[in-house]
């Protein structure tokens, strides 16, 4: 019989175990009748998105720039042109809360302008200032360099494959999510 814990891919490609393996092993050995396979995926997934939280993020910490307001700056650079909170709210997949606490933060260090709508004061028009696009510009570059770099044990044609299994799990649980039981 094949071990559990290499049928969850408890190990990489070359053989090194990594710190889910040995979750996984004691979860087998205490339950040995049941799957854990999906903790060998979303476990993963989990510690990597640890991980690249706490380091990834280097070049906008020397700005004083979280991810979340970084993405927002990403996302008026990326439309390049005025978005409402609401949009906003959909492009960097935030709560509006967030985004609204977000948005004043970067309104107050002069990185973000706001323009009331002329036909619903209720609505706002967000939108980079110079120094914003001038910061996003600058950092674009140095964040993908970075990014870049933290990948690059990975031969290409092992990211490009990764890149379209994410691509294939995250379709699969954006249609699924919403009809789980929960």
């Amino acid at each position: 019989m094949e071990d559990a814990a290499h049928a969850a891919g408890a190990a990489g490609a070359t053989g090194a175990e990594d710190a889910v393996a040995s979750v996984l092993r004691q979860w087998q050995q205490g339950h040995p009748g049941l799957d854990f396979a999906p903790v060998a995926v979303i476990g993963r997934l989990n510690r990597c998105t640890s991980l690249l939280q706490q380091v990834a993020d280097a070049p906008l910490g020397r700005e004083g720039l979280t991810r979340p307001e970084y993405e927002i700056l990403c996302a008026l650079s990326r439309v390049g042109g005025e978005l409402t909170p609401g949009r906003l709210t959909r492009e960097t997949f935030a709560s509006g809360a967030a985004v609204t606490k977000r948005i004043k933060q970067l309104e107050e260090r002069g990185l973000v302008s706001r323009r009331p709508d002329s036909r619903d004061r209720r609505v706002s028009h967000l939108s980079l200032t110079p120094t914003g696009r001038e910061l996003v510009d600058r950092l674009l570059p140095e964040q993908l360099d970075y990014e870049t770099a933290l990948l690059s044990g990975l031969p290409a044609d092992r990211r490009q494959d990764l890149a379209a299994i994410l691509a294939d799990l995250l379709l699969l649980l954006e249609g699924r999510l919403g009809s789980l039981p929960g």
